[in-house]
């Protein structure tokens, strides 16, 4: 005979009771408590005292999105996180970024002019793959550091737990693009630590 009752917890997933009653246990109680303190986020509460501090400071630092807004190619987006751009960056209403080279800038005359004059028309690296429109590059940090280093600044604006911001040398990153006569239009990425 089986004498747990299955409950849904508020993250989506099942638990059970020992006691055949549906409450939450001690310990499932805390599980929950520590998934929202944190936003429902992937890691859940820390019992490491020092990870747990550092968790705090994040969320506190975090908790402000510092950019209201994008634009990048034809595209306004409205940011969904905090991302750590310069101070001089920061605390923007709107952030304008090429979509080429991924060069942010504060005011609309700079990005017309750099849109105007920018010799990019595609990702750094190399095109490793390629089907029609869509187009894959491999970006290696190590030879285009500043590019990452833009491109995850930008991925912080929509992912809530990104940490990788500078050091960027040890990742490929591989930018997935839809390829028009203007150029190849970043669509995704993603990146792989280098073995």
């Amino acid at each position: 005979k089986n004498d747990m009752a299955t409950t849904s917890n508020d993250n989506g997933s099942s638990s059970k009771s020992d006691d055949g009653t549906g409450k939450d246990s001690q310990q499932q109680q805390q599980q929950k408590d520590n998934f929202r303190m944190t936003g429902g986020n992937w890691h859940g509460g820390s019992n490491d005292p020092t990870m747990a501090e550092l968790e705090k400071e994040h969320e506190e630092i975090t908790k402000v999105k510092n950019i209201a807004r994008i634009v990048m190619g034809g595209w306004e987006v409205e940011a969904w996180y905090f991302s750590p751009y310069p101070d001089e960056y920061a605390n923007q209403d709107t952030l304008y970024v090429c979509e080429y080279c991924l060069k942010y800038m504060k005011r609309t005359k700079t990005f017309k002019e750099h849109k105007k004059t920018c010799p990019h028309r595609r990702p750094p690296g190399k095109e490793i793959y390629r089907d029609g429109r869509l187009s894959v590059f491999e970006v290696n940090g190590r030879d285009s550091p500043v590019y990452c280093q833009n491109l995850c600044l930008l991925a912080k604006l929509f992912l809530d737990h990104k940490t990788l911001y500078y050091d960027v040398d040890p990742f490929y990153f591989y930018i997935i693009t839809e390829v028009d006569d203007e150029g190849a239009h970043i669509v995704g990425y993603f990146s792989k630590e280098k073995v």
